[in-house]
């Protein structure tokens, strides 16, 4: 069995990490590290866990040395800011690293301090290409080869998947592409102490956030994009936060590049692109997923529509925003980095009703 450990597991993505992992074939969990919970056992972080064999497991301190003597993968899932200063050193430890933060998603140094307001701190594994961005649909051969896995942000899983296919097809302009993605309240995080965060505000409302601006996972998106694309892409970005707990829909407008492309055109380039992944569903003609549909799972469903006045494809892609949109695609990450099958742990569509 491979030994895995969590650095942050007390977080809602480290917490679905946990839960994903404690019921693969493969691994075993190891290290479970947790500032607020150490010394304490993982029930209490996760009540919903009492009573099994990972509620027993006692969190310790998220220190990278005692977890690198611990465990052999490491899922790096605390705050920004955080993997950069440990990454460099497991990796010497020859660890295979995870990080579900932000830190090595970008791989401009400079923009990355632009984006998230913090000096990075280990510009040289970005500049030499060590951190492989973890969307397997896009780099599954590049993954496998990894030592340092990127796990990319929910919205640009969501964004990415909906778009990259038809950006490659060359059906799609790079420019005037509008996405309009919505969010549970769980892609917050669980440390936030917003007010905007408390069910008396967020309930019952939808609210817009970062309008106008440049969301941190818009230079994110616009990258990968840009490496499918004949050329760079630019996107004008909007994030909604919705009263639900888990869940993302993005709604994506892009301008096509052909007046006479249809609906069939746009399906049969997405159906083609995603033909041998096992995560990606494309929906039928006339159909449109709900973020339901994905509940709990490591899936994402697409659906396509062209509207011939406008000469637009408008493309709706969603997922749960703790799975594949975090602690899911880290796993199925972890599979294709260590030669298992990418699927391992991850069986299951959504949960329904």
């Amino acid at each position: 069995m491979l030994r895995v450990g969590i650095i942050g597991a007390s977080g809602y993505a480290g917490g679905e990490l946990a839960r994903l992992l404690q019921a693969h074939p493969e691994v075993t969990i190891t290290f479970l590290g947790s500032e607020t919970y150490a010394g304490k056992p993982f029930s209490k972080a996760f009540p919903g866990a009492a009573g099994t064999a990972l509620g027993r497991l006692v969190c310790e301190k998220p220190e990278a040395a005692q977890a690198a003597e611990n465990a052999d993968v490491l899922f790096l899932a605390g705050e920004s800011g955080v993997a950069m200063r440990s990454a460099a050193d497991l990796l010497e430890k020859r660890k295979r690293v995870i990080d579900i933060s932000a830190d090595f998603r970008i791989r401009d140094a400079a923009l990355y301090e632009a984006t998230y307001k913090i000096p990075h701190q280990a510009a040289g594994l970005l500049q030499s290409g060590a951190a492989v961005y973890g969307l397997p649909e896009l780099n599954r051969e590049k993954i496998r080869c990894a030592q340092l896995i990127a796990n990319p942000g929910c919205f640009p899983t969501a964004t990415v998947l909906g778009l990259a296919p038809l950006l490659k097809a060359g059906l799609i302009g790079t420019q005037g592409i509008v996405v309009d993605a919505k969010s549970g309240v769980s892609g917050a995080g669980r440390a936030k102490s917003d007010l905007a965060l408390r069910y008396s505000e967020a309930n019952e409302t939808v609210v817009p956030y970062g309008v106008g601006g440049i969301h941190r996972h818009v230079p994110e998106i616009e990258q990968e994009l840009s490496v499918v694309a004949p050329s760079s892409v630019t996107i004008t970005f909007t994030p909604h936060r919705v009263p639900m707990t888990r869940g993302l829909l993005a709604t994506c407008y892009a301008p096509l590049t052909r007046p006479d492309l249809t609906t069939t055109d746009i399906l049969e380039a997405l159906n083609t692109a995603y033909a041998d992944t096992p995560f990606v569903v494309v929906r039928d003609a006339g159909e449109q997923p709900s973020t339901k549909d994905v509940y709990g799972s490591n899936f994402c469903h697409v659906a396509a529509v062209v509207d011939p006045r406008t000469k637009t494809v408008i493309v709706t892609s969603v997922i749960d925003n703790l799975v594949k949109g975090a602690a899911g695609q880290a796993v199925q990450n972890m599979n294709l980095m260590l030669g298992l099958s990418e699927t391992a742990g991850l069986e299951g569509g959504g949960i329904w009703p």
